[in-house]
C-alpha cells in the first residue's frame, strides 16, 4: 500500500476550505497525518494570501484513480479549472509523492516538482515529514529545506482541523 504525501492550498475562503479538505480526506483515506497550515503570498498573480498544509495517507488507489478522487474532492469544494496555472482557487490537493515512484509524463509529475521549487510546498511537506528522502535525489527533505532560500516567506498559523484545538493534528 503506498504511502502518499500531497498539498493542499486556498485562497478563497482557504480556511474553511482546508478544514473541508481534511474532513473529506479523512473520510477516504487511511493512517492520515496532518501538516501545520501556513499562510504565504500568492506567487505568480496579485491574489489573497494562501493557506498551505500537507497531508500523509495510505492508499490501495492506482495513482490515475487517486488523482480523479482528489479531482471530485476539488470539485465538490467549488475548485473551477481555467486554465491558468496561478490564479485564485478554493481547493488545491496535489499529489506530492506516492510511494517511491517515478513518473513525469503528459499525465503525471511523480514526485512534484514543485517540491524542490516551491516554499509553499517544500515547507509543510517538511514539518510533516522531515526525515523523508526525495525519491529522485535522495536528499532529505530537511536538509534541502535548510538550503531553501525564500522559507521566510511561510509563516505557520492555528487553524483546528477536527474542533480538538490540535492544529495539524486528526481523529
Amino acid at each position: 500500500m503506498p504511502r502518499v504525501f500531497v498539498s493542499i492550498g486556498s485562497n478563497i475562503e482557504p480556511e474553511r476550505n482546508i478544514r473541508a479538505a481534511v474532513r473529506a480526506l479523512r473520510a477516504g483515506f487511511s493512517n492520515l497525518a496532518m501538516s501545520p497550515v501556513f499562510e504565504s503570498k500568492a506567487e505568480g498573480f496579485e491574489g489573497n494570501d494562501f493557506y498551505n498544509c500537507a497531508a500523509r495517507f495510505d492508499t490501495n488507489d492506482p495513482l490515475d484513480r487517486l488523482c480523479e478522487r482528489l479531482g471530485r474532492i476539488e470539485a465538490d469544494h467549488g475548485r473551477v479549472r481555467t486554465g491558468k496555472r496561478f490564479s485564485p482557487r478554493t481547493l488545491d490537493i496535489d499529489v506530492l509523492l506516492y510511494g517511491d515512484l517515478v513518473r513525469h509524463d503528459k499525465r503525471f509529475d511523480i514526485p512534484r516538482r514543485d517540491i524542490l521549487a516551491y516554499a509553499h510546498v517544500l515547507g509543510p511537506l517538511v514539518a510533516l515529514a522531515p526525515d523523508l528522502r526525495h525519491p529522485e535525489t535522495g536528499e532529505r527533505l530537511a536538509d534541502r529545506w535548510q538550503k531553501f532560500a525564500n522559507k521566510d516567506s511561510l509563516r505557520e498559523i492555528s487553524v483546528d482541523f477536527d474542533d480538538t484545538g490540535r492544529p495539524g493534528v486528526t481523529g
